[in-house]
């Protein structure tokens, strides 16, 4: 399925008129067992698709939540190939959320592109993020995805001119992720004003479901958010979650499923009464 899970899951939301709740989290964050409880939890509790962090030792678009969360993770044994693990272990019980791989280039490069393209699709991911492969230097690892029927999604930005934007959705596929604040995660916040036009000028460009994430923790910021994307990305505010429960030594899985519950609800709510889909 792969990639095709991805379309399927935009066209089933977009004959719903509502935009997608894509939630967030680290593999290995705060164990692997607490990781996949969450994993397995998030489908009942609105999300739509699944972001799943590797975690890694430079996160440079990371703010200090996710930074802390990779920490965690690494700290706790977590890798790529345990990362792939936890995606084939949430596969055994669901066949249909979508599971995008985020995190960066080195571990890949260290895997091999095809090998790891191929691994990822027989665990059941659907797409990939690499946040550090600029568009000019993602051939092999486009190439080895879509030998594999895997997704490359790409980041746009602020800062990306139209002429940008014709080099960055050559060779996306599933959705173009919209990256709403200059900088890194988790630390500005995202202003749906601002954000209307962007994801106009990135639909056009792309002809795909448009993402937006960065600068999102609230169910209000979600709502706004997804009154004008095809899809809300939160993370920051999810492994905030985690580390608040570990320090209370609470239920961490029960936090995060409820934190994820209630911007889900916002999401799904957020276009109630509108008359046309965007």
């Amino acid at each position: 399925m792969t990639t095709a899970r991805i379309d399927a899951r935009f066209a089933a939301l977009k004959q719903e008129g509502r935009a997608a709740f894509v939630a967030y989290v680290m593999a290995g964050d705060p164990d692997r067992e607490t990781a996949l409880s969450i994993l397995r939890g998030l489908p009942a509790a609105g999300a739509d698709l699944i972001e799943l962090g590797f975690p890694f030792s430079d996160p440079m678009a990371e703010g200090p939540p996710i930074q802390r969360a990779a920490q965690r993770a690494l700290a706790k044994g977590m890798t790529l190939k345990g990362t792939l693990d936890l995606a084939r272990a949430f596969r055994d019980g669901d066949q249909d959320t979508p599971v995008i791989l985020m995190g960066y280039l080195n571990p890949l490069l260290n895997w091999g592109f095809q090998a790891f393209a191929r691994d990822a699709a027989e665990a059941g991911i659907d797409g990939v993020i690499v946040v550090d492969c600029p568009p000019e230097e993602a051939r092999p690892l486009a190439s080895a995805l879509d030998a594999a029927g895997l997704s490359l999604i790409r980041l746009a930005t602020p800062t990306s001119d139209d002429a940008r934007l014709k080099t960055i959705v050559q060779g996306t596929s599933g959705f173009v992720y919209y990256v709403s604040v200059a900088g890194v995660t988790g630390v500005k916040e995202a202003d749906a004003a601002a954000v209307a036009p962007a994801v106009e000028r990135v639909r056009k460009a792309s002809g795909l479901p448009v993402a937006v994430g960065f600068g999102i923790k609230t169910p209000e910021r979600a709502a706004a958010v997804a009154r004008v994307a095809d899809a809300v990305v939160v993370g920051s505010a999810l492994v905030d979650e985690v580390a608040a429960a570990v320090e209370r030594n609470e239920d961490v899985t029960a936090a995060v499923l409820s934190k994820a519950e209630s911007l889900a609800k916002s999401v799904r709510a957020a276009r109630a009464g509108q008359t046309t889909m965007v």
